[in-house]
């Protein structure tokens, strides 16, 4: 049933209607769809349009549609309608007559899709907003089970420093930490409804704006009926936080492809997570890491698609901005699915301490220290990173480690350099020496770990 066939005397073509049609996608905002219209048939009935009788018939008829919506059991696939609204708007039209027929009085598919999409929306980011906390949760638990794990930090792919495997783990306990507070700012921003500002001008009816608001969980309904139409920042900012936390994802996933190598050998992942090849029987696929690093193209792609849609579009609403249901639907999915692996993919991992630790003490780590002991007898900082770049040369030159140079080698370079170096050159030194706020000191780090924690436990609670 076309919701706009009043004046058209020829049928839709075929081609177009498979063009036009959305209820293939914005079937998925059908619970959201029919509880704007239990609303409105409230707001109708305050504003008189409906008799008592009529709008308990609808009420009644829209409850009973949306159990069966929240149940999965609305046949959509039998239904030629065009949209989400026609469907249910048909459906009641199919049981009620006339009384269904008088829903739609004062409202336009414009502010009741607007609607839709913003409760839509407010659905998901609830939804997402707990897996980026088990997330976080997973990897704080990650982090303390390896919490005394040491590994070499990186710069340029290159060994830098030595860290604690923790402090990897909080690192990107701070990036999905960002990822919430984006949402949480999202939230706050889109909770205004566009309910009663029809297709862009208003409404003439007497119907309660602030009442519907307050009814569909919004703070307050929208203030100007030309923007709350055409709005679609707040689909924007989804796509948008969803692109940064998905970023996220990708650059933990390479990090634990690189770690999962034969060439680093830092950690094993589980049979679970991974794959193996049809041809050669000795592999395992990091697939799970792979396919999370490969869907931000997808989710990135959406976001282009929606900013390139919009950025040409006249006040108020054009067809054009149907575009924006498909990919925001696929960007929550995907986004959802990835995070939820890789909390498994987290859960799965087996720490080679052993290997990490031997990685960490190669590559000249502790030439920082080695600077930082030569700043403490005095010398000038850039003076002293001179020296350090000479000692490590002829450590190269030796094939051997700095700390494995003999004393005399080193006082040839610098007489100022003592027995006491060889303390400052252990690994567990350098990294205990950066207990300062944000550092990777055993104890900084356990602090830290205790800290989010806490942080969690009171978010949830």
């Amino acid at each position: 049933m076309a919701l706009w066939g009043g004046r058209f005397t020829a049928d839709t073509s075929s081609m177009f209607k498979q063009v036009n049609d959305s209820l293939p996608f914005d079937q998925a905002m059908a619970a959201q769809d029919i509880q704007g219209s239990i609303a409105w048939a409230g707001a109708l009935h305050q504003a008189g349009v409906l008799t008592e009788q009529e709008h308990q018939q609808l009420h009644n008829a829209l409850n009973d549609m949306l159990s069966k919506a929240q149940a999965g059991e609305l046949n959509f696939a039998a239904s030629q309608e065009e949209d989400i609204h026609s469907f249910v708007e048909a459906t009641l039209i199919e049981q009620l007559g006339d009384v269904g027929r008088k829903l739609h009085t004062g409202r336009s598919r414009n502010d009741q899709v607007a609607t839709d999409f913003r409760l839509w929306v407010k659905t998901h980011v609830l939804s997402l907003q707990q897996d980026l906390i088990q997330l976080r949760r997973t990897l704080l638990s990650t982090a303390s089970r390896y919490q005394h794990a040491i590994l070499p930090g990186y710069t340029h792919l290159q060994r830098a420093q030595p860290i604690v495997f923790g402090h990897w783990c909080l690192a990107y306990v701070e990036m999905f930490k960002r990822d919430s507070s984006r949402l949480d700012d999202l939230l706050i921003r889109m909770d205004q409804c566009p309910l009663g500002c029809g297709a862009l001008a208003g409404t003439t009816y007497a119907v309660d704006r602030e009442k519907l608001a307050r009814e569909l969980g919004f703070a307050s309904p929208t203030l100007n009926s030309l923007d709350a139409v055409s709005d679609r920042d707040f689909v924007l900012e989804l796509l948008f936080t969803a692109s940064t936390s998905m970023m996220h994802l990708s650059r933990m996933a390479e990090d634990l492809i690189f770690y999962n190598s034969g060439e680093a050998g830092f950690i094993q992942l589980g049979d679970s997570v991974t794959s193996g090849s049809s041809l050669m029987p000795q592999k395992k696929n990091p697939d799970a890491l792979e396919l999370m690093r490969g869907k931000c193209g997808r989710v990135f792609g959406a976001l282009q698609a929606l900013l390139v849609t919009m950025k040409g579009l006249p006040l108020a609403y054009n067809k054009d901005m149907q575009e924006d249901k498909e990919g925001a639907i696929d960007t929550v999915n995907q986004w959802h699915s990835c995070l939820c692996i890789a909390s498994e993919v987290l859960q799965s991992i087996q720490l080679n301490e052993k290997r990490c630790r031997q990685a960490a003490m190669k590559g000249y780590a502790n030439a920082t220290e080695l600077a930082d002991y030569l700043v403490g007898k005095g010398i000038p900082f850039r003076t002293a990173h001179a020296i350090s770049g000479q000692i490590v040369m002829a450590a190269i030159a030796e094939d051997k480690p700095i700390e494995a140079l003999p004393l005399n080698t080193l006082k040839a370079i610098c007489a100022d350099i003592d027995e006491d170096v060889f303390t400052v050159l252990e690994v567990e030194y350098g990294i205990n020496k950066r207990n300062n706020l944000g550092g990777t000191a055993f104890t900084t780090v356990t602090e830290a770990l205790y800290r989010e924690m806490e942080r969690m436990d009171s978010e949830e609670g």
